[in-house]
Formats: C-alpha cells, sequence, structure tokens
C-alpha cells in the first residue's frame, strides 16, 4: 500500500498586478488587478513505503509547493493528497509526529542558543521518551561527526554544520517520511557528501520514505533510484533515474583516440564537439552508434574508445525543456 498518494493536486494563487509608473500605482490603489498563477497543476504520483524519491524541476516548477501541501503547511486549491493514511492540511497531531520536513534556507534551531537545547526541546514537543531520544541522537550525531558541536551556539557554526544539527532535529522522533527540500543547498561538496552518507546509511537502518528536492544532481545520483520531473507545475515524467538517459536523451558520447592526427571525414557520423591532439569527442544518435563505430574501425587505427550518456545536469536540462515547449503549446 502506498505512503504518499497525490491525485489531481493543485494550487493556484491569486497575485496582484502591479501597474507601471506612478499613475499606474496610483491606479492601483482605486482598482486593483490580479491574475491566477498555477503553481501545480493536477499532479499525480504514488510513493511506496521505504522509497527514496528525488522531485527535480527548475526555479518555479512547483516542487517546494508540492512538499508544502504533502506536510499540511498549505491548502491545495483542488485535488487530494494522503501521507500515511492522513490528509495532510487537517493537521492531525497523529500525522505530524510521523513526519519531518527539512528546508535547506528554513531553520528550525533556536539561532542563539546550543543545538543540544533545541534538541531537548524537540524531545519535549513529540514525547519522545529518554532512552530513545538519547540512542537517537546518539547514532545521529555519529553519522554525521559532529557530537563535539552540540553545545556550541547554533549562529557560530558553518552552513554545513548548521544543516546537519538541522536534520538531526528533524530525525530525531523517528519520521516515517521525511521530505527534503534543497537540504544541501549552498554547501560545499564535503558537507553535501556527509549528509549524502547520513541519510543513505539512516535510510538502510530505518527504511525511511523520502522525497528529496535538489538543483545537485549528486544528491540525486547518490540517493535515488526514481525521479519525478516537474516543469510549470505539471509532472512531466515519473520513472528510474537511469530511464531518463532513455528517453530524452538521443545521443551518446563517443571519445576516440587515434595514433596520430585525427582523421577528416568524421563529422558523417555525427556532430564533432572537441578535437585536442589525437583526441576527438562525437555526439552520436544513439540508433547508429554501432554503425558509426563500425565504420570508424573499419577505416581507421583507434588507440582508445569510450562510449557515454550525456551528463544528467544536461538531459534534466533537456527535460525542462521539453516540458516549458508542451506547456506553451498548450
Amino acid at each position: 500500500m502506498a505512503i504518499i498518494e497525490a491525485d489531481g493536486l493543485s494550487k493556484t494563487y491569486r497575485v496582484f498586478q502591479k501597474r507601471e509608473g506612478v499613475l499606474g500605482a496610483l491606479r492601483g490603489l482605486f482598482h486593483r488587478e490580479y491574475k491566477e498563477v498555477r503553481a501545480v497543476d493536477r499532479v499525480s504520483f504514488t510513493i511506496e513505503p521505504g522509497e527514496m524519491v528525488a522531485f527535480l524541476g527548475p526555479n518555479g516548477a512547483g516542487k517546494t509547493t508540492t512538499l508544502k501541501m504533502l506536510s499540511g503547511l498549505i491548502d491545495p486549491s483542488s485535488g487530494s493528497a494522503s501521507v500515511l493514511g492522513f490528509t495532510p492540511w487537517k493537521r492531525d497531531d497523529a500525522f505530524r509526529r510521523r513526519f519531518a520536513l527539512v528546508m535547506g534556507q528554513k531553520n528550525q534551531l533556536w539561532w542563539d542558543l546550543p543545538a543540544s537545547d533545541s534538541f531537548m526541546l524537540h524531545k519535549e514537543i513529540y514525547s519522545i521518551p529518554e532512552a530513545q531520544f538519547q540512542s537517537t541522537l546518539d547514532e545521529l550525531t555519529e553519522l554525521l561527526e559532529v557530537k563535539h558541536l552540540t553545545r556550541q551556539a547554533v549562529r557560530e557554526l558553518s552552513l554545513g554544520e548548521r544543516m546537519k544539527m538541522e536534520l538531526i532535529a528533524a530525525l530525531l522522533h523517528q519520521p516515517s517520511v521525511l521530505l527534503l527540500d534543497e537540504p544541501t543547498i549552498g554547501l560545499d561538496v564535503v558537507a553535501q557528501v556527509r549528509i549524502q552518507n547520513c541519510l543513505r546509511e539512516y535510510h538502510k537502518r530505518r527504511g525511511v520514505t523520502v522525497i528529496l528536492t535538489s538543483h545537485y544532481m549528486r544528491d540525486v545520483e547518490a540517493l535515488c533510484d526514481r525521479v519525478l520531473v516537474i516543469t510549470r507545475g505539471k509532472l512531466v515524467y515519473d520513472g528510474l533515474l537511469s530511464g531518463i538517459h532513455d528517453r530524452f536523451a538521443g545521443m551518446k558520447l563517443v571519445r576516440l583516440e587515434f595514433f596520430e592526427s585525427v582523421p577528416e571525414g568524421l563529422e558523417r557520423y555525427g556532430e564533432i564537439s572537441r578535437i585536442e591532439g589525437p583526441v576527438v569527442d562525437l555526439k552520436v544518435d544513439r540508433d547508429r552508434v554501432a554503425e558509426a563505430l563500425g565504420a570508424i574501425l573499419d577505416g581507421h587505427a583507434v588507440a582508445d574508445l569510450s562510449v557515454q550518456d550525456p551528463p544528467l545536469e544536461q538531459v534534466i536540462a533537456r527535460v525542462f525543456e521539453e516540458g516549458r515547449s508542451d506547456h506553451e503549446a498548450a
């Protein structure tokens, strides 16, 4: 049985349209004009217990709005959702005790107090038994290697250290569902990897269900097998991360190294993107890779070759672009 279900979930905002110039501003005092902005447009999906799912999209696509509806922070304009068997925006106490929302740009810890004081407050709010609280805290501080920092004022911590403390606070009550909105935004590579490792290990131990939004493809590739892609409020892809290349990447990247110089005429097999010494990079249609390589190897001596998918960032950008084109055509 699915632990998260969204069925035709939509959210529309009424936004004031400010006119240009002083005269327009004065007119706006007496006659205000509004337009409707559909942030989320009939989004439907299901997530099974224990899944780690990436929720991707460009800025303004509707990712954060969807997470806010699933966590009960805002009500939808239409559609329905079920998380852990609850309707999120009814905000039942039993529901709020079983999920956690971490937003990379929002703080839940007291700025001037040590993180440990905020942890104690969470213990009381969620009525966590002392033994469970201490065991979970020890586990998380060990995973994130921050036990020596819990008595330090939050304002004195680095951004990466603060994010680790935010994650600990969110997991202290052992939620069944974890919603992560850009948890590694602004962090250096070392901090990103530490948080990725913690989430992977915690998921392995606890089986928590995770929805992750991130602009860092390293987060997605390190943690998630399944991807939801949203653009202009519409869900345009729901499937395996590996399937994105098959569906949206129409080419392969072929790198050839010759014994001497790069021969002429290779452009008939694909688009030449780079030549450096005896090495050439070709973009070749996926369906023509075998044919192109066969012809090249028959006619030239090749020292080395490799065939790769294009970087995930490029493929995701193409998904976004296709979603934008479909939206404008509609």
